[in-house]
């Protein structure tokens, strides 16, 4: 990689893609003179392969192309440059590091993995290190930040070409730590290439993104590979409480802790109390006061202190610091009807997570109030886990409103029968299918009386619903403060 550096330091690199190929101006060093090129990765996307379009990029300018095979038929002219690799999109990566000036050499990156926890756990390790003055940068599902300011977020983690171009930016700005989400497409698609992981974080494993690992064993491999990738100076924190969490450091040269609260662990929690109002942990020998709740986010705290732990800071100090944290946005949001339901607004979008969600209502709810649950499934997306959806929601609530989430390309009521095919007889009685999704949340609302409780799941901090291609603007917290002042 030292040699393509050399070659391609000043260059600007394009990349295939999904459905986008181009070729891209820059400068590159051959073996005896500068001159102006266009570079072009040919890679395998999820649609398309970019090797197809290799004729086409050379018809417009590039003169350099990074690939994995040639084809026979292929015109080679003697102008293009061709440079065969066992694996174009790990290239870009290490090319695209090599363009920034290996930005993640200066500061510490920590990447946090697993179903469910990426988005609060990052979110949360940003803040409390801000909190304590450090510089730090955060790239996740919601949002990018650099130090404070907000970078859209359009994937849980970018391409590698946007990737490093946000590191440089951290660094350039003085950020010392950087956490980001990553999620398994991104592993297995190999965006974090070129990327120095100083610690990785695995939360949990759970159904979800089957429709692109096909299996739960592809998806946990996936995962894994990042833990296969850290140096032997790197640290990986995992959960003990999952059971996959050995899986996960099999190969792993990095040193090795476990955070848990059910479970033997090297960072040990314990809940104290677990109320509306907050958490009450008792973490390695100190009482921690949260705003957070649920057992799940008392997790996510555990994992949030362990990594501040392993990274040096003072422990007492960190600990006072998270007790001011706050839920991310669409995290078990609480909103508060004028007569007294409170509503809670989550991202749960797994079977697992919205268990989650509903197991911590259930812990503190009295006998006398209801539980009411609004929850939809995605489109295009993993539709063997939406009956599982269904059967969770109807198990654990009084009444559940089945809607859509973002139907995407799917027509919704073709969603809500998938996810009706997963309900008993008994569990189909308390279910009610609204395919509108503002109509299900104003008829819940309507339902609901002073002392239930409702769970709007599935979008949380999303202000939007994509509905055939196009995105509207809905937000689900914005429809429940109308639905309580109208109902």
């Amino acid at each position: 990689m030292k040699i393509l550096k050399d070659l391609l330091y000043n260059a600007r690199i394009s990349e295939i893609h999904g459905t986008t190929h181009t070729a891209v101006e820059g400068i590159s060093i051959d073996s005896r003179m500068v001159k102006p090129m266009g570079l072009f990765v040919a890679m395998k996307g999820t649609q398309v392969d970019g090797h197809d379009f290799i004729k086409q990029a050379i018809t417009n300018g590039a003169t350099t192309v990074i690939c994995e095979h040639i084809e026979d038929e292929l015109i080679r002219p003697t102008s293009v440059t061709f440079v065969v690799v066992k694996n174009s999109s790990t290239a870009l990566g290490n090319i695209a590091s090599a363009y920034y000036d290996y930005p993640t050499n200066d500061m510490k990156v920590i990447a946090v993995t697993g179903t469910n926890g990426k988005t609060t756990t990052v979110t949360l390790l940003h803040t409390l290190f801000r909190m304590l003055d450090r510089k730090t940068g955060l790239i996740g599902t919601v949002e990018n930040r650099i130090v404070d300011k907000i970078v859209k977020a359009t994937h849980t983690t970018p391409d590698a070409l946007s990737l490093q171009e946000l590191f440089r930016e951290m660094v350039n700005l003085g950020c010392k730590f950087c956490f980001i989400e990553a999620s398994s497409h991104a592993i297995d698609q190999n965006r974090l290439a070129g990327t120095k992981i100083s610690g990785a974080v695995f939360t949990n494993i759970t159904h979800d993104h089957l429709d692109y690992h096909k299996t739960i064993n592809n998806y946990i491999l996936a995962k894994k590979k990042l833990f296969d990738m850290l140096p032997a100076n790197a640290f990986a924190l995992v959960n003990s409480d999952d059971n996959n969490h050995q899986d996960m450091t099999t190969d792993c040269k990095a040193k090795v802790s476990t955070y848990g609260i059910a479970s033997m662990a090297d960072i040990k929690g314990k809940i104290v109390e677990n109320q509306l109002h907050g958490l009450h942990i008792h973490i390695d020998g100190q009482d921690l006061y949260s705003r957070l709740v649920g057992e799940f986010n008392a997790s996510n705290l555990l994992a949030v202190y362990g990594v501040a732990k392993l990274l040096g800071f003072d422990e007492l100090d960190t600990l006072t610091q998270m007790s001011l944290l706050k839920s991310p946005a669409g995290r078990f949001e609480i909103v508060q009807s004028p007569n007294g339901i409170t509503a809670i607004v989550d991202y749960a979008h797994t079977p697992d997570a919205l268990e989650n969600v509903l197991r911590t209502v259930l812990n503190f709810k009295k006998d006398q109030d209801r539980l009411i649950t609004v929850v939809g499934c995605g489109g295009d997306r993993d539709a063997a886990k939406r009956p599982i959806m269904a059967r969770v929601a109807a198990h654990g609530s009084d009444r559940v409103f089945l809607t859509s989430d973002n139907p995407r390309t799917e027509e919704p009521a073709s969603i809500l029968e998938d996810m009706k095919s997963g309900l008993d007889p008994i569990e189909m009685r308390k279910c009610i299918s609204i395919t509108d999704r503002k109509e299900a949340i104003r008829a819940a609302a309507i339902f609901a009386e002073p002392g239930d409780i409702l769970i709007v799941a599935g979008k949380g901090h999303e202000t939007y619903q994509e509905i055939h291609g196009v995105k509207h603007d809905f937000d689900d917290r914005v429809v429940l403060r109308e639905a309580f002042i109208t109902a």
